[in-house]
């Protein structure tokens, strides 16, 4: 599924510019994708899609606020992943609205424990949704495996 979404982002500058779910299953089928990845791949889209337009609560986490993970997060979303996030915070690249999309769509995955990698793409999907830029050092990590080396990343939280 996550080669589909980096395919999306790859192929459709905007999210307005793909397109609706039928051709896309079709282009998505004529490119080569396996059908059940292609399900379940538009079936996240719709659901990020359906965050994307719905109603805002009129006040979300101020700045500085600390985000407190519950238990079901913190086992999902393992250190990397939550240092991952604090780091875009930090650098400014999420807001407290786009941050709880990203948890949202990472927690409609079935896996267990979300991957960083896979992390990384959810992120990269919930800004091209929101059609938010992306400056280029930002999308070389976002797109850019994570190093094998046995280092932390920079952004992790000791």
């Amino acid at each position: 599924m996550f080669d589909i979404l980096v395919y999306l982002f790859e192929n459709y500058v905007h999210a307005d510019a793909c397109p609706e779910p039928a051709q896309l299953a079709r282009k998505l089928t004529a490119a080569g994708f396996d059908e059940d990845e292609i399900t379940e791949a538009l079936e996240w889209l719709s659901g990020l899609r359906e965050l994307s337009d719905a109603e805002r609560p009129a006040q979300f986490a101020r700045p500085g606020s600390l985000r407190v993970y519950a238990d079901d997060e913190l086992v999902r979303l393992g250190v990397e992943c939550r240092g991952f996030l604090l780091f875009l915070e930090n650098a400014g690249i999420l807001d407290s609205e786009c941050r709880e999309m990203i948890v949202e769509r990472a927690l409609a995955l079935v896996e267990a424990e979300i991957e960083l990698d896979n992390l990384k793409v959810i992120v990269l999907m919930v800004l091209w949704q929101q059609d938010r830029p992306i400056n280029g050092l930002i999308l070389d990590e976002l797109l850019n495996e994570v190093d094998g080396e046995d280092e932390p990343a920079p952004f992790l939280v000791h």
